[in-house]
């Protein structure tokens, strides 16, 4: 006998428990999950630099069951959409009046000789995260993180805040490529490297070498990595080799098990339109599993952020409720830390955006208090104007203090497209502790950079 419910959900991350607590007591819920537990995957590397416990990373399951839904622990191995049932690992079948596809992404492991060999992985995972601790608590002297995006650079930090030698590769110029201009982010990187973390950057991992651990790293560039130092421990007369090589070099779909069948699926995932809907009636899908596109121009581009899957999961549930919302599309809003610099951007970076746009940049640098303050830090901005719209398409901030809530202002300007007139009237607030001067802002003063070069 099978188990029926309203709303089935395969996947239990962001997505799929926004739209358990959208929908509390209103539908009954499954929810199938494969993981042992959900994980706050942006807080890993800071349980590896010991600024907070294992447990802390991992969310309680009553987040998904005080919503009412069934957390079923299992895995989906089949769909039968005319049958509008699963079948899971153990065995078990559920049936469905309507179903979410919620499955994530996976990272993904470049084709390169030696990826197979032990204690090369990526980070995404519990097991991940617990593997990297247990490295780094015994023994672990020497690691190769490949990968300076957001979660390449905060996973080499912690590393390198361990007093392991830290290497970080990427193939291009400067760190935090896809996020950030490299003017933007010079002075950080010049402080990343004066760390201790050695960096190789226009760099490709073309190999890696070892009998059961990997114990060279060879780029492309004719240099080597070696992580060959043998540790004092041996399992009967061979010496046990302690090294760690990560790859952190993007996301792929989790979405194996539908390929052959007739769900519309794109490059980046799944195919829905902006309600959440696939090609098949009944079946939607949210989050990191989906293929969307941009809220600037309206073509395909990858957005596997939480801060995305978030509010896909809520436009569904109000649909699924008789609403009739639609998800604007990705901005791709983040922040991360590098060192002593906070750092966040959102839509196209200018070397993006002068591939589709005729743009104009504006700069400002002013101090995150009154300059007269014994503790106001520096913070500076980068807007990219549109010429054709007079609209910003995307902004980068870079400070000694959080700019979150920076970036999260340029995004509402990127979104709801306000005219760089409107923009350059933006009325704002001073105090000593918390701004600079009430005679300028930030953004207004970028504005007013970028109007004067119209």
């Amino acid at each position: 006998m099978k188990t029926h419910f309203e709303l089935l959900i395969i996947g239990g991350g962001p997505a799929a428990i926004t739209i358990a607590k959208n929908l509390k007591g209103k539908m009954k819920i499954g929810i199938i999950r494969p993981e042992d537990h959900s994980m706050i995957y942006c807080a890993m590397p800071y349980a590896i630099e010991g600024l907070l416990p294992f447990d802390k990373t991992l969310k309680k399951d009553v987040i998904v069951t005080e919503t009412g839904a069934e957390l079923i622990r299992d895995a989906v191995v089949n769909t039968d959409f005319n049958e509008k049932s699963v079948l899971t690992a153990s065995g078990n079948k559920f049936s469905y009046n309507k179903l979410v596809i919620a499955t994530g992404a996976t990272p993904v492991v470049p084709p390169v000789p030696g990826v197979d060999l032990k204690n090369v992985m990526t980070f995404k995972t519990e097991n991940d995260l617990n593997n990297i601790m247990k490295l780094a608590e015994n023994g672990l002297t020497k690691a190769v993180v490949v990968g300076a995006g957001a979660i390449g650079i905060e996973l080499a930090q912690a590393l390198n805040s361990r007093n392991i030698e830290t290497h970080l590769i990427d193939m291009a110029d400067h760190i935090l490529p896809n996020m950030i201009d490299y003017e933007m982010i010079e002075e950080a990187q010049e402080e990343l490297v004066k760390s201790g973390i050695n960096l190789h950057l226009k760099s490709r991992v073309i190999k890696l070498e070892g009998v059961e651990y990997a114990e060279k790293v060879l780029l492309d560039n004719n240099q080597a990595i070696h992580l060959n130092d043998i540790d004092n421990c041996s399992i009967g007369d061979k010496p046990s080799l302690i090294s760690l090589v990560v790859f952190a070099v993007g996301m792929s779909p989790s979405i194996d098990m539908y390929e052959e069948t007739e769900l519309d699926i794109g490059k980046d995932g799944i195919i829905v339109n902006s309600k959440m809907e696939t090609n098949i009636p009944d079946i939607y899908a949210v989050g990191d599993c989906c293929q969307f596109t941009s809220g600037i121009t309206g073509g395909i581009i990858s957005g596997k952020l939480a801060t995305n899957a978030v509010p896909m999961g809520r436009v569904l549930a109000k649909n699924l409720l008789g609403g009739n919302e639609d998800y604007p599309g990705f901005y791709n809003g983040a922040a991360t830390k590098v060192e002593g610099y906070y750092v966040g951007s959102t839509g196209f970076t200018a070397k993006k955006a002068e591939s589709h746009f005729d743009i104009v940049t504006g700069y400002a640098e002013f101090t995150t208090a009154f300059p007269i303050m014994p503790f106001a830090k520096k913070v500076k901005v980068k807007l990219i104007a549109d010429k054709h719209t007079q609209t910003i398409i995307g902004g980068q901030v870079v400070s000694g203090v959080p700019v979150a809530d920076k970036v999260d202002q340029i995004t509402m300007a990127v979104q709801y497209k306000i005219k760089l007139k409107d923009l350059v009237n933006f009325s704002y607030s001073s105090q000593p502790y918390q701004s600079f001067y009430p005679a300028h802002n930030l953004i207004v003063k970028a504005v007013e950079e970028i109007l004067k070069q119209m």
